[in-house]
């Protein structure tokens, strides 16, 4: 399966969009994310969520696999649409990233001081 990918489903005339993303995390750890933007097609996204992390990108993979086959049961498909929203996924990464540094007790870089 992709590392990255695009579902939709139509319903009642408006198009759903889900984009998934399976990324490395900080730290060269061996720890990955899944990220995921949903909203509707032709808007910004709704909602930004990350799952994780995970020992490697093959756990990670198989996860994203579990998830994408519920949401086909739910009427999803996926699309050879481009990802659109990968933006939103970067931020929700380096959030994420900046979140896991400060976390562990690591140094902070603090401009005001």
């Amino acid at each position: 399966m992709s590392r990255n990918l695009c579902l939709t489903r139509q319903c009642l005339g408006l198009v759903t969009r889900i984009e998934c993303a399976i990324k490395p995390l900080a730290g060269d750890n061996g720890m990955w994310t899944l990220l995921f933007a949903a909203g509707m097609a032709g808007e910004q996204p709704s909602a930004i969520k990350a799952q994780g992390p995970f020992h490697g990108p093959f756990v990670a993979e198989s996860i994203l696999d579990t998830i994408v086959e519920s949401l086909t049961l739910h009427g999803y498909e996926l699309a050879d649409d481009p990802q659109i929203w990968c933006l939103h996924l970067q931020a929700q990464l380096r959030e994420i990233n900046g979140g896991r540094g400060r976390n562990l007790g690591g140094p902070e870089f603090r401009p005001e001081h």
